[in-house]
């Protein structure tokens, strides 16, 4: 058995024995007095001191016992954490070492976690008992009995002791979080050295002349390697042993050449369709994607079961021929894949528009860049067998970085040159479909650069790294790719539109299409996040940060983190955020009930039931706050000191601006005017545009913008034309001449509404005699349209129409009276005659030669 497991073991035994004794105590106390009833004692019996004394006795054992147990689990973390930290310190680990020895870490940080939140709810328990005994008497005030004292002395002891077990498990939980971030550290700083650790370079002669001197010890070490092999071959090699591992290969010979005529014949890329949907182009990609690589996995994993069950490879070959299956699963892999993305024989099919020279092009490229690389890993798989020599090493990944690295760089050549000669055949007017642009081949010209400057420079771990990180990085680009198309299409396109899972989940839950087509959108971007959080993890794995310090970090802000005396919990948050979501739904619920089936059954007058269903709105509100602040941890005091702090600045100028502050939330919350509403404030009229907090745009007719403070809105008189509904009416008013028959100029205006598409049925179109005056009767037609909006186009479509039938019907429209000028006073009448006379005057001298 492990230390560890003698720890837990020993805790164990700490507990049982401490729970056995303080049943024992009570078991002991009881027979002590066993007919004992404090309630109800007669004059003859024992001192009533000595009765409650094991009723009180009994928590405070019980308690202790279990803090003790949780103190012996701690004190075995904390000794299993000085351990493994005496280890790291020591000497140095190797990468695998500071793993194992993380993994066994985040365990004990999982169950340190769960003791402090075990002891947590017992010392609010505790001192919640203590707050009730009241502060101790000060001095010169009466001392209290000596029941309270023994009480409060118990109490005070459970208190300490169950705070010093939880200020134990907090330290022990920095000890070994740090102890995880330092062993993250180590991993990261093991890689960086190992990365960037320095050789001769491949033209090194040094190198080359290191490598011929180790020529003949390695064919030595090769003999001796395969002569182990041979022997081992014939010692383990039966009849059945040959017969399993001929069916192995065989079934794997079979799924591998099988795999090309499997997948058209289950997956069909029909030329005959020049568009394809897009599911159907995805579910073809998936189903490419697992019938082509899926068989060669299978083949691989069959073949390694049955060698690896034969015993009939040596423990030093096993790692080649390991990573000779893996490699050969791994080309077809990434041949399955591209050929799922891009369909180098199936252009309708492609999922990224590229030329078809461009697709295929790509999947010959990348098939031989796949196998190179699978090469050379079996080779330096093959020299870790036979223990070469380093420079034999060196020299090996060298030589297939640069190999790799020429591959690709005569990749991006062939792209420049296709693109150059399509514009000199083309000209630049000839639309291209996407395909690799600048950027891409600057970047891969900048990688091609970079692996072959390490290699020559002698970091030929950093040329590896490169190659297989430009690998691994574009296969997960590519996976992220499809995964994120069939996410988009399988989650929000099966929610939108008239798609059987959409008309399902409409008929069976209630839902509105538009909520659907909401949520749909809503899950395809958590899948899309997700897959893009999991595409971000893979690549950074080879760099030393895992998916644990990403994890640990996301854990920290969800499940709290302190800063100073507050702890910043993301999930106390959102459960209280649920937690008001919950009282204002239950509200709404009891409002509604209030509203539509209680009240109305009463004798109650509408405005007494309007301010009894506004009341019980605000008093439930209320209460949903409340349970959100407790959860939260924020008590009315530090509420109320806030409260104080923010009135002062409210009292020294801030009274308009809290005061917008505050009808602005109304406006939000009671909503007694929305976006897009139709109001009249003072002289202004136009459509809400905007709710902001401190005020409220308002676009009106004429395209301007109306800025109105909210509390104008909220203490002022509003007319909202569409509050209820966005029935709008329409009024057309019209005059005829007094000789007309009202029945006929009646009807005309009647039909003319009622033969408008855009007037409402019901309810039905109105005319009203309004009055007659000395020449005209005039008539008002009140009629409704669905949509306010409308109502001026309706109103003129229905004067057009009127005055049509008016004018067939051989009725006039009676021309303004013409305006009689007022009769002049007689003073008037003098004084025009003066100024005539005057002007008179003037002329005839004007006349007159000098």
């Amino acid at each position: 058995m492990t230390s560890i497991g003698m720890k837990r073991l020993f805790g164990a035994a700490v507990i049982a024995l401490s729970i056995a004794a303080g049943g024992a105590s009570y078991a002991q106390q009881a027979q002590t007095s066993p007919n004992t009833q404090p309630q109800a004692q007669t004059p003859a019996a024992a001192p009533p001191q000595a009765a409650p004394a094991p009723v009180a006795a009994a928590p405070a054992t019980s308690i202790s016992a279990e803090t003790k147990a949780a103190r012996a689990k701690l004190d075995g973390f904390k000794a299993d954490l000085d351990q493994k930290e005496a280890a790291i310190q020591g000497r140095t680990m190797s990468d695998a070492d500071l793993q194992n020895i993380r993994v066994q870490i985040e365990p004990i940080i999982g169950e340190i976690r769960a003791v402090i939140d075990e002891q947590t709810p017992k010392l609010e328990a505790s001192k919640q008992r203590l707050s009730q005994l009241g502060p101790k008497p000060d001095k010169g005030q009466p001392e209290e009995s000596a029941d309270v004292a023994r009480d409060r002395a118990e109490r005070e002891a459970a208190v300490a002791e169950l705070d010093e077990t939880q200020r134990l498990g907090r330290a022990l939980l920095v000890q070994a979080e740090q102890l995880n971030t330092q062993i993250g550290d180590l991993r990261r700083a093991g890689f960086t050295r190992a990365l960037f650790e320095q050789s001769d370079g491949i033209v090194s002669p040094n190198l080359w002349m290191n490598v011929v001197q180790a020529v003949p010890r390695e064919l030595r070490a090769l003999g001796i390697v395969l002569g182990d092999a041979l022997e081992q071959l014939q010692r383990n090699t039966s009849l059945g042993v040959l017969l399993v591992l001929g069916l192995a290969i065989g079934a794997a010979i079979a799924l591998y050449a099988g795999r090309r005529s499997i997948a058209p014949r289950l997956v069909k890329r029909d030329p005959a369709i020049t568009d394809p949907a897009r599911r159907s182009r995805l579910l073809a990609a998936l189903g490419v994607l697992i019938l082509g690589a899926g068989p060669a996995i299978a083949g691989s994993w069959i073949v390694w079961v049955a060698f690896d069950s034969a015993d009939v490879v040596p423990p030093r070959l096993e790692q080649v021929v390991k990573a000779l299956l893996s490699g050969l699963a791994f080309i077809a892999f990434v041949r399955a894949l591209i050929d799922a993305i891009l369909a180098p024989d199936h252009t309708p099919w492609r999922l990224i528009p590229v030329r078809d020279v461009s697709a295929t092009r790509i999947m010959s490229f990348s098939v031989t860049l796949a196998t190179v690389m699978v090469a050379g890993k079996v080779i330096e798989a093959f020299n870790t067998a036979i223990a070469a020599a380093l420079p034999v090493t060196v020299i090996t990944r060298a030589i297939f970085a640069l190999a790799a690295a020429l591959i690709f760089a005569e990749l991006l050549r062939r792209f420049a040159t296709r693109e150059t000669q399509d514009e000199a055949c083309l000209g630049p007017y000839v639309a291209q479909d996407v395909d690799i642009g600048g950027p891409l081949r600057s970047l891969g010209w900048f990688l091609v650069a970079l692996i072959v400057g390490s290699v020559l420079g002698g970091y030929v771990a950093l040329a590896s790294f490169l190659v297989d990180q430009a690998v691994w990085i574009s296969i997960v680009i590519a996976l992220l790719v499809l995964g994120v198309a069939l996410a988009d299409e399988f989650i929000g396109g099966s929610l939108r539109g008239q798609t059987k899972l959409a008309t399902a989940l409409q008929a069976n839950t209630g839902l509105r299409r538009r909520s659907l087509e909401q949520i749909g959108v809503l899950g395809s971007g958590v899948a899309r996040l997700a897959l893009i959080i999991v595409g971000i993890l893979l690549v950074l794995a080879p760099w030393g940060i895992e998916s644990a310090d990403v994890t640990g970090s996301l854990r920290a802000v969800f499940f709290g983190f302190n800063v100073g005396d507050v702890t910043i919990s993301l999930s106390s948050i959102l459960i209280a955020a649920l937690l008001f979501a919950a009282g204002f739904a239950i509200t709404r619920v009891i409002q509604r009930w209030l509203n539509n089936t209680f009240l109305p059954a009463t004798e109650l007058d509408a405005g007494l039931r309007n301010s009894i269903s506004t009341a019980a709105g605000y008093v439930g509100i209320i209460i949903a706050g409340v349970m959100a602040f407790t959860y939260l941890g924020l008590s009315l005091e530090r509420v109320t000191i806030v409260a104080g702090a923010l009135s002062v600045g409210i009292g020294f100028g801030l009274q308009s601006i809290v005061n917008n502050f505050i009808s602005g939330l109304i406006l939000l919350w009671e909503r007694p005017i929305r976006v897009g509403d139709l109001v009249v404030v003072g002289d202004g009229e136009g459509y809400v545009r905007r709710i902001n907090v401190r005020s409220t745009e308002i676009q009106a007719f004429d395209r301007s913008m109306i800025i109105v403070p909210n509390s104008n809105l909220i203490s002022g008189i509003v007319r909202n034309r569409v509050r209820n509904d966005r029935v709008g009416r329409v009024l057309v008013s019209v005059p005829v001449p007094r000789a007309s028959d009202p029945d006929q100029v009646a009807e005309i205006m009647r039909k003319a509404a009622l033969a408008h598409r855009e007037v409402m049925s019901e309810p039905p179109p109105r005319v009203l005699f309004k009055k007659v005056t000395e020449n005209t009767i005039d008539f008002d037609l009140i009629c409704f349209v669905d949509d306010i909006d409308a109502a001026g186009r309706v109103s003129s479509d229905i004067y057009f129409e009127i005055f049509r039938g008016l004018r067939k019907a051989g009725i006039g429209v009676p021309m303004p009276a013409p305006a009689l000028e007022p009769e002049e006073e007689p003073q008037d009448k003098a004084l025009k005659a003066e100024e005539k006379e005057d002007e008179t005057l003037t002329l005839l001298k004007d006349k007159t030669p000098a």
